[in-house]
């Protein structure tokens, strides 16, 4: 049985709340996905997870073992990859995957066959310095100590942060490849597009869990019309639509701004309000909503009642 149950789980720093009451089930051999900004309490969360750090209140059930009770026999099941490479610059590749197989009592022949498809792309640089290494393959390094003692579950915090888009493809293509071998794999990203190739995710701001589902669903969740304007001067137009009564919420994406409109207002009021300001060359299509709307709109939800209860 290897799969994650959290429970009420809440975790302080003084008067910083970093996670708060969060609740979450992973399945066995699943990719689970954890999604949310620089701040959001990702990073706290893995290191609770991971036995690093002790829980305020709540609790943490990896397969039948407590991250509390059971933290010693649980670090030979875990294999952790830190948001920041932290091998040894100094050792070669190959030293660095020896010394973290020998630690858990394993050697590189004995698991090769979890690592091969991932080691044998850096092996021939197997005597080459970890520091002197690219970042897709400090990566690679990365993922291969994290699994050389063959983990029940895999956890990794921003793995792909700062690294090529090329190397995160394949990144999770052997993440892919690693969950069908049984691996029960917690992947924090705040990448959106990589949210796309887990089974599900959760969605983190301000330490608490806003929304859990399957990525392809999720933009289901978005609860109103939702349109794409633009025009020449778009910094001018976010201002103006920020104060407008005719507009619930705008956020820029990419060339574009992503508008929603309050209750009973037509895209025809918002193109006439616009125009009459002297707006140029304005466009406005319905678009349907991604992830990142979602988050952007439960973000916005979350602030409103947190500012009504104070």
């Amino acid at each position: 049985m290897s799969e994650i149950r959290i429970h009420n789980l809440s975790k302080s720093f003084g008067k910083i709340s970093a996670v708060r009451d969060v609740s979450l089930e992973i399945h066995s051999a699943e990719l689970f996905g954890l999604i949310g900004p620089d701040g959001a309490g990702k990073s706290t969360l893995i290191r609770l997870m991971t036995t690093l750090l002790l829980p305020d209140t709540g609790e943490i059930k990896m397969g039948n073992l407590d991250v509390v009770d059971d933290y010693k026999q649980l670090r030979h099941m875990i294999g952790y990859m830190p948001g920041k490479f932290s091998l040894y610059h100094d050792l070669s590749v190959e030293e660095n995957l020896t010394f973290f197989a020998t630690v858990f009592g394993s050697s590189i022949e004995e698991n090769y066959d979890l690592v091969k498809d991932i080691y044998r792309q850096i092996e021939p640089f197997k005597k080459r310095r970890a520091g002197n290494l690219s970042g897709g393959m400090k990566q690679k390094l990365a993922l291969s100590c994290a699994l050389i003692h063959k983990p029940t579950f895999l956890i990794l915090d921003e793995p792909t942060t700062g690294v090529d888009a090329v190397s995160r493809v394949e990144f999770w293509d052997m993440l892919d490849n690693l969950k069908a071998q049984g691996i029960t794999i917690f992947v924090s990203t705040p990448y959106m597009d990589e949210a796309m190739r887990c089974e599900r995710v959760a969605l983190m701001q301000d330490g608490s869990i806003m929304a859990v589902d399957n990525p392809g669903d999720i933009p289901q969740r978005f609860p109103g019309k939702l349109y794409a304007i633009g025009a020449d001067e778009m910094y001018q137009l976010k201002m103006y639509l920020q104060d407008s009564e005719l507009v619930e919420s705008v956020s820029l994406f990419g060339q574009s701004l992503h508008v929603v409109p309050k209750n009973g207002v037509s895209v025809q009021q918002m193109k006439s309000e616009c125009r009459h300001k002297g707006f140029k060359n304005l466009t406005c299509k319905s678009i349907k909503p991604v992830i990142e709307d979602v988050f952007i709109e439960l973000m916005s939800k979350q602030k409103k009642e947190q500012d009504a209860g104070r």
